[in-house]
């Protein structure tokens, strides 16, 4: 079985990154967060449109994919579950920061939602190295960083996601492989590239904020229409 060294390197150095951001958040003036969280929105918009346009998907795909994606999670209401969920552990850990959970989750989609972490953990499942997972643990490390000093301590539990969603999909490579052709792959990279956005939305603080929550079962959607369709 393969070890999937390169998520947990991933994993740890959020948890790293994502501290450090704790202990610097207090010595940096509201202010100065918040034009660089915003600023980091914008950057996050230019990564998403990047997703969307390099992946060459077929637009209609998308657009049903982020539809069917939203229905979705309306109807099993997973923005509440995920709340619950994010609660259940704050109050485990007796937090009081009232940005937990959207921390929690929105970390956690801006380190899963992206081609780098499904080509990386594919490219380390099938013996191509791990140059891909490595680049991505450097720009999520200044991520969580970020995120973390303004969201708090919930930034923290998204290297959980990366542990159980990269991890399984480095031991799986080798069966997963022949299922994902090019336009399962170049689906889900706008797909995700359009939730990207949807968070760059919400650092940004344009309001009414997106349900990034509600709209990740579009992954899904994306990988079933890329099979049928692309």
């Amino acid at each position: 079985m393969t070890v999937p060294w390169g998520p947990i390197i991933n994993a740890v150095t959020v948890c790293i990154g994502a501290t450090l951001g704790l202990f610097l958040g207090s010595f940096i003036s509201d202010r100065i967060q918040t034009l660089v969280f915003q600023l980091f929105g914008l950057c996050l918009v230019a990564i998403g449109l990047d997703m969307v346009s390099s992946s060459k998907a077929q637009v209609i795909l998308v657009v049903i994919s982020c539809v069917l994606g939203a229905v979705t999670g309306e109807l099993l209401r997973l923005q509440a579950r995920l709340d619950s969920l994010g609660d259940r552990l704050k109050a485990k850990l007796k937090s009081r920061n009232p940005n937990f959970t959207e921390g929690l989750v929105t970390s956690s989609v801006l380190v899963c939602a992206g081609a780098m972490s499904i080509m990386g953990s594919f490219e380390e499942g099938l013996g191509h190295g791990k140059t891909t997972v490595l680049t991505k643990t450097v720009i999520d490390f200044f991520a969580v960083m970020i995120l973390s000093s303004r969201l708090g301590a919930g930034v923290i539990f998204s290297a959980a996601c990366i542990l159980v969603y990269q991890g399984g999909l480095t031991m799986l490579a080798t069966f997963l492989q022949p299922f994902m052709r090019y336009g399962i792959e170049s689906t889900l990279t706008a797909t995700g590239g359009i939730l990207v956005m949807g968070i760059a939305v919400n650092m940004i603080g344009l309001r009414p904020p997106v349900s990034i929550s509600n709209s990740l079962p579009a992954l899904a959607w994306a990988v079933i229409l890329g099979a049928m369709f692309a």
